[in-house]
Formats: C-alpha cells, sequence, structure tokens
C-alpha cells in the first residue's frame, strides 16, 4: 500500500482534534458573552454587539497550513514537519460592535480576561478590529483559539467574501488573487471606514445639539 499523502495525515489529525476545537469555540463564546453583557445592557437603540463563534472545517484548515508554506505546498517527503495544532484559528470568536467607539470598551473588557493572549493585528491599514490568539487552559492545552473584535460593518463583509472567495464554485477557484480585485477590496474597507467615520461624527453633532437643548 502507498504511504498516505501529508493531506490525508492532516485529515485525520482534524478529527482527532475535532472534541477539542469545539471545546475550545464553545468556552471561548460562553466566557466572552458573559464578560461582555456589562456593555450589551448599556448600548443605545441604535447601537449593536454580537458575539459568534466558529470552528475551522477540516479542508479550510488543511487549505491555511498549506498556505502558510514558503512554497504553498506541503513536501510529501516530510511528512513530520506539519500539524494543524499550529494553526491559531482552529477555534475562534468574532465580536462584531456598532458603532466603532465600542470597540475600545469591548477590547478593554476582553483584554482583562486574556491577559496572556498574544495581539496579531490585521494586515490591512483601514480594518477597524482586533485579533488575538492563545490557549483556554480551561479545556484544552493543545489547540489554540483566536477571538476578534471588530467593525460590524467589516465583519458582515467578511461574509460575503468568505463565501465568495474561500468556497467558489471551480471557475472561480483563485479570483482573489486578481489584482484588480484586491484593489476593490480596499477600495471596499476605505468606504466601510468613511461611512463609519461619517456616522460617528454626525451622531456626535446630535448628543451635543441635545445637551444645548436641555
Amino acid at each position: 500500500m502507498a504511504d498516505r499523502s501529508i493531506e490525508d495525515r492532516l485529515r485525520e489529525e482534524y478529527f482527532d482534534l475535532v472534541p477539542d476545537i469545539r471545546r475550545v469555540a464553545q468556552q471561548l463564546e460562553a466566557e466572552t458573552k458573559y464578560h461582555t453583557l456589562p456593555i450589551s445592557r448599556t448600548l443605545e437603540r441604535h447601537e449593536q454587539l454580537q458575539v459568534t463563534s466558529r470552528i475551522k472545517e477540516c479542508d479550510s484548515a488543511v487549505d491555511a497550513l498549506r498556505r502558510r508554506q514558503e512554497s504553498g505546498t506541503f513536501d510529501q517527503n516530510q511528512p513530520d514537519l506539519y500539524s494543524l495544532l499550529t494553526l491559531r484559528d482552529l477555534a475562534g470568536v468574532r465580536v462584531l460592535v456598532f458603532p466603532p467607539k465600542r470597540l475600545a470598551d469591548v477590547d478593554q473588557v476582553l483584554r482583562a480576561q486574556f491577559p496572556a493572549w498574544i495581539p496579531d493585528p490585521f494586515p490591512q491599514a483601514n480594518i477597524l478590529g482586533h485579533k488575538y490568539y492563545g490557549f483556554c487552559a480551561e479545556c484544552s492545552d493543545k489547540i489554540q483559539g483566536e477571538y476578534q473584535v471588530l467593525s460590524m460593518l467589516t465583519g458582515l463583509f467578511w461574509e460575503v467574501e468568505h463565501e465568495a472567495f474561500y468556497k467558489p464554485t471551480p471557475r472561480l477557484k483563485g479570483i482573489e488573487r486578481h489584482p484588480d480585485m484586491k484593489q476593490r477590496n480596499d477600495e471596499v474597507y476605505v468606504a466601510l471606514r468613511t461611512w463609519e467615520d461619517q456616522f460617528e461624527h454626525l451622531a456626535l453633532q446630535g448628543e451635543d445639539s441635545s445637551d444645548e437643548s436641555a
């Protein structure tokens, strides 16, 4: 029988890790919701705070590890070099916040609860948010978790982008790497940031007017 490919070995590893991955995601979601509850209770009618968890799917995890290799491929002669345990986002939580002025509140609360977690800044300069990774000691010493505190408009755009770019039909494979598509993506981030800045500016003016009339 021929030796199994690295991809097959990693898929086997993934399903061995699934119970731990799920525990980390559930624990992280529960803690995040609990610690942000005081903020949720003070939100104004137009403000929003949404917490969701997710686990990375098997093929997505294998592809993510492959993309991290210098050549973008696995060396089939060295299977011991690769493990999904090196991924930081097998389990994660995303906190979407609107308007962005609430980002600092949420970030401060969660940093106090996860002080040892390591910052992992978003690569795009126009993304409003924070990202951290670390271990949930209560449920797994193998699986790293990740949490993101993110502008809601950007987070919702990512939901669309993920379905279009990372779960595409075969004819759309690789579209995210096209230079024109990368440029349009950057323009979306700028537009979302501009919209949020304008909203907060006008909202602040409204608050000042209310204070003067009181």
